[in-house]
């Protein structure tokens, strides 16, 4: 399976925002943001001027392939499958990511990052309706429960991040007893706080 395993940092650097890839450090002074906000490499420092339409869309589409940890190929199935939909393909779009397990697990407060959710799930820690479930790509729906396994509750990154107190969607929510999180709705776009325009992105696949 492919995957990235360079620094994420330049990522953020690379589309001059915060795409919060590394949990609590994305919060702290030693943010790569806050530090060096700058393009990564040796014309970083001089690199400038305005983007093409073709280089604004690019960019949209690369901070919301990064956001959610999605490769090329499968973000380009994503895109198809919101075309297919009925609705505006945009939001259908950033919907689908959503519902991507290892997203949820994020957005609830089991994991400080959706790259730690995906590892989390890829190492059999949560079960969705009581069976174990290591695809980071399942997708959600209304009525669906998640659980951190009986045996993982002690995992040190999960302790970690159910203390860091996330606000939680409200499409989600966490069970009183902590250890359960459930899929009340849809997510809506009113409620992804993520600054994307997707039309851009919508035009990039429309060339």
């Amino acid at each position: 399976m492919a995957r990235y395993i360079k620094a994420v940092c330049r990522k953020c650097r690379r589309e001059g925002m915060k795409l919060f890839l590394k949990g609590d450090r994305c919060y702290s002074p030693k943010c790569a943001i806050e530090k060096r906000n700058m393009i990564p490499g040796q014309h970083g420092r001089t690199k400038k001027g305005k983007l093409s339409n073709y280089g604004l869309q690019l960019r949209e589409k690369q901070k919301l392939r990064r956001v959610y940890g999605v490769l090329e190929t499968q973000f380009e199935n994503y895109y198809n499958r919101a075309a297919r939909q009925k609705g505006v393909t945009g939001d259908n779009l950033i919907k689908i990511l959503e519902r991507r397990l290892d997203n949820a697990i994020y957005r609830i407060g089991f994991a400080l990052s959706r790259a730690q959710a995906r590892q989390l799930v890829t190492h059999r820690h949560f079960k969705v309706n009581g069976h174990i479930v290591n695809i980071p790509s399942f997708l959600l729906k209304p009525g669906d429960e998640i659980e951190i396994d009986e045996k993982s509750r002690e995992v040190v990154f999960i302790k970690e991040a159910m203390q860091a107190q996330r606000a939680i969607p409200t499409w989600l929510e966490r069970t009183s007893e902590g250890f359960k999180g459930r899929v009340l709705s849809e997510p809506t776009r009113e409620n992804i706080d993520i600054p994307i325009d997707e039309s851009l992105i919508i035009e990039y696949y429309s060339r």
